[in-house]
C-alpha cells in the first residue's frame, strides 16, 4: 500500500508537469501556426498584387491565366502546378478562390483572383514553415520526455519522505499491539486457569462462571490481535511453500470439529471429489481457513442444525479450486456481506460470542494465497462461504507474510481454531 502510494503520488506530480508543458506546447504550436499563416498570406497577397514575391524564388510561383492558358512563371514550376481547375473557376465566377495541394512532402498554398482581364495564380511552397513547426514539436516532446522522468523521480523522492511518518506510525502500531498483546497473553491465561480450576473444585457460583467467560474473551482478543499484527509483519524470509490437498485439510478439519458438533445434536457432512485438490501454498495457514470456517458456522449454528463442507474444481474456472461451507444457521443481513470480513466488525445478534477478527485473518490468508472469499446469507437461510483458490500457483507475495503467524504443527488443531471450539461448548 505504501509502495503504490508513493508511485501515485510521483506518477500525479509527473503527469501534473508533463500536461502544464503539453499546455506550453500546444499554446506555442498554435501561436506559431497563426504566424505563420498570416505570414505566408501577406506574402501571396503581395505577389497577387505586384507580380512576384520578396521571397526565396525557389519557393513562390506567380502564374498568369489568359485565353485559356498560363503564361509566365519566375522560375520552373513543381509538378501539379499551376492549378487549372482553380483558374478555371476563378475566371467563371470572378471570386477569390484558395487551396493547397500536397505533394512531394510539402503543402503548397494556392491563391487565385481576377486582376484586371486576366487571372493571377500566386503558389507558395510552406516546407520551411512544416519544418520549424516539426522542430517545435520533437523539442517540446524531448522537453516533456525529461520533464516527466525528473518529475516521477520528485514525485517518489517527495512522495518517499511523505509517507514516512506514516510507515513508522504504522509500524510502531503493529508492534504496539504485538507486544501489547504478547505481554497480556500469559497473565490471562493464568487468570483463565485459576478461574477454571476455582469453579471445579466446588459449586461454580453466578460470578465466577462470568468470571471464566469474561476471562475466555479477553484471551480470543488478544490472541486474534496478536495474529493480526504478526499477519501485517513483513518476515525475515520466505517460507516453504508446498503443494497442499485441499480435500484431506477438510477431511482433518471435519473430524476435529465432529465431536463437538455430534454434543450438540449437529451434523457436518463433507464433500470431497476422491481426489486430491492440490494447490501450491502454506499448509498451516490453509488449514486455518477450515478450521475457521467451521467454527464460525458452529457458533452460528443451532442445535440440531446442518453443516456442509464442500471441496471441488471450480466449474466456471478450471483453473482454480473452490471451497464452500454452507450451514442452515440464521443466515445475516445481506448489507454485511462484505462489513463481515473487516476487523471488529459484529452483526446483528453476534451478542459476546465474535469479537470481529476471526474472518478478517481469515480473509487475509486466502487473499496471500491470491484468492478470493465470499459470503452469502439471507436472514433465515443460513450462511454460504465460498473460496476460491488458484491451483498450481502460488499467488501473490503476500504469501510471505502468512508464515509469520503462529500455527499449529501439522496434525493438530491450531490455537485459532480451539479458541474458537470453547465458544460453541
Amino acid at each position: 500500500m505504501v509502495r503504490r502510494t508513493r508511485l501515485r503520488l510521483g506518477l500525479g506530480v509527473g503527469l501534473t508537469i508533463t500536461a502544464l508543458l503539453a499546455l506550453v506546447g500546444g499554446i506555442s504550436y498554435a501561436v506559431l501556426v497563426h504566424s505563420q499563416e498570416a505570414q505566408i498570406q501577406r506574402e501571396i497577397a503581395w505577389g497577387a498584387v505586384n507580380g512576384t514575391i520578396p521571397g526565396p524564388p525557389s519557393c513562390t510561383w506567380v502564374f498568369r491565366y489568359e485565353r485559356d492558358a498560363f503564361v509566365g512563371s519566375n522560375t520552373p514550376p513543381p509538378p501539379g502546378l499551376p492549378v487549372r481547375a482553380d483558374a478555371e473557376r476563378v475566371a467563371a465566377t470572378g471570386r477569390p478562390y484558395d487551396s493547397r495541394l500536397s505533394r512531394d512532402g510539402t503543402v503548397y498554398h494556392v491563391h487565385t483572383e481576377r486582376r484586371g482581364d486576366a487571372v493571377v495564380q500566386v503558389a507558395f511552397d510552406s516546407r520551411f514553415q512544416l519544418a520549424d513547426r516539426r522542430h517545435l514539436l520533437w523539442a517540446f516532446a524531448l522537453a516533456a520526455l525529461v520533464g516527466l522522468l525528473a518529475a516521477v523521480l520528485t514525485g517518489v523522492l517527495v512522495g518517499r519522505h511523505a509517507v514516512a511518518p506514516l510507515i513508522e506510525a504504522l509500524a510502531r502500531q503493529r508492534r504496539f499491539v504485538a507486544d501489547a498483546s504478547h505481554e497480556l497473553r500469559t497473565p490471562i491465561a493464568q487468570v483463565h486457569t485459576r478461574a477454571q480450576l476455582l469453579a471445579r473444585r466446588g459449586p461454580a457460583s453466578r460470578d465466577l462462571t462470568r468470571l471464566v467467560d469474561t476471562t475466555r474473551r479477553l484471551g480470543e482478543i488478544v490472541d486474534e490481535l496478536l495474529l493480526s499484527a504478526r499477519l501485517a509483519a513483513d518476515p525475515d524470509g520466505l517460507p516453504a511453500v508446498e503443494p497442499v490437498d485441499l480435500a484431506a485439510l477438510a477431511t482433518d478439519a471435519v473430524a476435529a470439529e465432529s465431536d463437538l458438533a455430534a454434543a450438540r445434536d449437529q451434523i457436518i457432512t463433507l464433500a470431497t471429489p476422491g481426489e486430491p485438490v492440490l494447490v501450491l501454498g502454506i499448509e498451516s495457514a490453509l488449514r486455518r481457513v477450515f478450521s475457521e470456517l467451521l467454527a464460525n458456522a458452529l457458533t452460528h449454528l443451532p442445535v440440531g442444525g446442518r453443516i456442509t463442507v464442500t471441496v471441488r474444481r471450480d466449474d466456471g474456472r478450471p483453473t482454480a479450486a473452490e471451497i464452500v461451507v454452507r450451514d442452515t444457521g440464521a443466515g445475516f443481513d445481506p448489507a454485511d456481506a462484505e462489513r463481515i470480513f473487516d476487523r471488529f466488525h459484529r452483526g446483528a445478534g453476534a451478542g459476546e460470542r465474535r469479537h470481529g477478527l476471526g474472518l478478517a485473518l481469515l480473509r487475509e490468508v486466502v487473499t496471500g494465497h491470491g484468492g478470493t472469499i465470499t459470503a452469502e446469507g439471507p436472514p433465515g437461510a443460513g450462511a454460504t462461504f465460498t473460496v476460491r483458490l488458484p491451483l498450481g500457483q502460488t499467488g501473490r507475495p503476500g504469501l510471505a507474510r502468512l508464515a509469520a503467524s503462529p500455527v499449529a504443527p501439522p496434525g493438530a488443531r491450531p490455537p485459532l481454531a480451539r479458541v474458537m471450539s470453547r465458544r460453541c461448548r
